[in-house]
């Protein structure tokens, strides 16, 4: 006995097999049109379409309105028209980088043309791209070993830079080293050796195998084209902490500025870094180009929103608590900027117990955690980032909606690094500044050096007082005398016993 064949539906329209004969599947009650029928759009898929964002079309593309808000329309508003090359102008593209900011229009063409530069810009305005794209662009038409070294002031800020090189260089063969500290100094000596294209350092660690290495690890150091100097502001600050000695090892190793392009970026351009302008040069060599875009006339960007909130120093935590749990706040990736690394730890501990995503970013960790943390952050599997000055600069996070400015730094400098990193390329972006007793002259020196007020907190239907009363100060409190105790006891965020750590409470 045969199985009774399965009917499946099809569409009323006549289909023909192969051989021309009427399907068996077609229903005979259907009345079947003479010509083929056109069904609408929203009856073929369930898929609804995607809204198109708003913007200014360029050569046919749509800009979006956080990257209309950082270029120039008066000047060149295409990477061809500033002498870019077009497998560049396509790597930038894969990158979602199609139209050039004004930092980008203002520097390219210059240094194309061989001259050193210095330039200024504010957070967010596409510095990187402003430097690497004619480093590799000079790079493509001489290929040579060692032809750019980029130094830079932290291990995180390398890192993104050397991913950025990587991708748009990777048609081209590129070959990019990262000599960081806290990484394998054997594997990066090695890769030294297999003279990479471009070295991107921080100056403590190339300095280190300078010193140590070898001279065949250094040898094609000695041949570099093009020396940049990124965050160019912390590179030659004096004082405590000063990496001047590590970059004086650096800059005696590499070749001398006659021969060398010379190119310094940061978002505030301090004393240190105009009196490089005016050094003396060879009859031979073209005068410095110097350009500041936006520092003088705003600090921060226009899309910031600068708050502040008046706290009781006792109760410091409790008030950081509600602010990460209100309605406009509780979806935000948030960081939270401390003055200490013993800090930083307290509130990871603190707020992953109060049942926080969190996760930090600061010199105590080994380079294996920061890496890892910094990673957890850009993939949100933590919204919050604890952090010291080491991710105030250069770090691109663009989703970043919050900043807390849980201890007000000392330099208003640093404040305008903390808060670039959000409200980055045109986009919204809001900080909070704690505000205690002690702290009113630090704000009115912040407030003069951005040129604006900040305004006080205040969000619809929350108070923050009242909030801080109901809420947070009984189980604040004890969560924090917990975390203390974790921390004594040498237990990490998940609360296991470090190796190596004895369990000794302080007296």
């Amino acid at each position: 006995m045969e199985r009774p064949t399965k009917r499946r539906r099809v569409s009323p329209v006549e289909e023909e097999d192969q051989n021309g004969y009427e399907s068996s599947s077609t229903r005979s009650d259907i009345e079947q049109p003479p010509t083929p029928h056109t069904f609408e759009a929203s009856t073929l898929s369930r898929i609804k379409p995607t809204a198109r964002p708003t913007g200014t079309e360029t050569n046919g593309t749509t800009a979006p309105p956080s990257i209309l808000a950082s270029t120039d329309s008066s000047g060149p508003t295409t990477f061809p028209s500033l002498g870019v090359e077009n497998w560049l102008t396509t790597s930038l593209s894969h990158l979602s980088i199609k139209t050039p900011t004004r930092i980008q229009s203002a520097c390219v063409p210059p240094i194309l043309s061989g001259r050193d530069c210095i330039g200024g810009s504010r957070t967010g305005s596409g510095k990187t791209v402003a430097f690497a794209v004619p480093i590799l662009q000079k790079w493509a038409q001489d290929p040579s070993a060692v032809f750019a070294v980029i130094l830079t002031p932290t291990r995180e800020l390398a890192l993104q830079i050397h991913e950025q090189i990587c991708g748009l260089g990777l048609r081209r063969g590129l070959r990019c080293c990262l000599v960081v500290g806290g990484a394998d100094m054997r594997q990066q000596a090695l890769e030294l050796e297999r003279r990479p294209h471009i070295v991107v350092a921080t100056p403590g660690r190339l300095a280190d195998h300078i010193t140590n290495s070898g001279e065949e690890t250094i040898r094609g150091l000695r041949r570099a084209k093009f020396v940049v100097l990124d965050e160019a502001d912390r590179l030659l600050a004096s004082g405590k902490g000063s990496m001047l000695p590590d970059l004086e090892t650096c800059l005696f190793t590499l070749p001398p500025p006659a021969q060398r392009q010379t190119l310094l970026f940061t978002a505030t351009i301090t004393p240190e870094v105009r009196a490089l302008q005016n050094l003396p040069r060879k009859s031979s060599q073209q005068p410095v180009f110097l350009t500041e875009v936006d520092t003088t006339l705003l600090a921060v960007p226009k899309t910031l929103t600068q708050t502040y909130q008046l706290v009781n120093v006792v109760h410091k935590e409790k008030y950081l608590h509600v602010l990460l749990l209100t309605p406009a706040n509780v979806e935000k990736d948030t960081i939270i900027f401390v003055n200490r690394t013993t800090t930083a730890t307290l509130l990871e501990h603190l707020l992953r117990l109060l049942n926080h995503r969190v996760t930090s970013l600061h010199s105590a960790l080994s380079h294996t955690d920061r890496t890892a943390n910094l990673a957890r952050f850009r993939a949100r599997a933590a919204r919050i980032l604890v952090a010291t000055d080491v991710a105030a600069r250069g770090l691109d996070i663009p989703d970043v909606g919050l900043v807390v400015n849980y201890d007000l730094p000392r330099d208003p400098d640093v404040y305008i690094h903390r808060v670039g990193r959000t409200a980055r390329a045109g986009r919204k972006g809001t900080s909070i500044c704690l505000v205690g007793q002690r702290d009113v002259e630090l704000v009115k020196a912040i407030e003069a050096r951005v040129g604006g007020e900040m305004a006080e907190y205040q969000e619809e239907k929350v108070g923050v007082e009242g909030r801080v009363v109901r809420e947070a100060l009984n189980v604040v409190g004890e969560k924090k005398r917990e975390a203390i105790l974790d921390i004594e006891e040498g237990r990490d965020v998940k609360g296991n016993r470090r190796r190596g750590m004895k369990g000794r409470r302080k007296t």
